[in-house]
């Protein structure tokens, strides 16, 4: 009884610090509160996808769950198609770490392609720049990403895949919020 107390502190711990976000030390600082306030404000605009969203890219009916993960410190971003088409439960976590607004994307491809993000000036696009990818890029990966929200009900999102050739192709998708 004692080791279950004992476990259920250290999880309210472990929950309320996370809440709070990361401890700050002088590496950790960022390097404008500009900065860090803009990578927080794009991501409180990613928070306000979250829902059901039902659109298509290239004719392929495609269907998104966006939600608040991690006591909120995290954006999940998960894609589904009908009949196990790619995207085939492709997710995308978005996350702000310092100063920056990243994003995850675990590719149907078999690799994780990574991002920094930032908001336009009037907060309706967020457009994601290519940092690197990890893992096989034989079947392709993706290289860009921007989500632009027209209103509360609708947003698009456009999207650079590298073809196994080197080729990119340009995706877009347009997006209405089901519930």
């Amino acid at each position: 009884m004692r080791k279950l107390t004992i476990l259920f502190i250290l999880f309210a711990a472990t929950t309320v610090a996370l809440a709070q976000g990361p401890p700050t030390t002088s590496a950790a600082q960022p390097k404008t509160s500009a900065a860090q306030s803009d990578a927080k404000k794009a991501f409180e605009k990613l928070k306000t996808l979250a829902g059901s969203w039902q659109g298509s890219i290239m004719g392929i009916s495609i269907n998104f769950t966006i939600r608040a993960a991690s006591s909120g410190t995290a954006i999940l971003h998960e894609g589904n198609t009908d009949g196990g088409r790619p995207p085939n439960h492709e997710i995308t976590m978005f996350y702000v770490e310092g100063d920056r607004l990243l994003a995850t994307h675990y590719c149907d491809a078999g690799n994780r392609a990574r991002f920094e993000g930032k908001m336009s000036p009037d907060g309706k696009m967020i457009e994601f720049s290519f940092l690197d990818v990890t893992g096989s890029t034989r079947g392709g990966y993706l290289k860009g990403m921007v989500f632009t929200m027209i209103d509360a009900n609708h947003h698009t999102a456009e999207l650079t895949f590298v073809m196994p050739d080197g080729k990119p192709i340009p995706l877009r998708g347009e997006f209405t919020k089901t519930e």
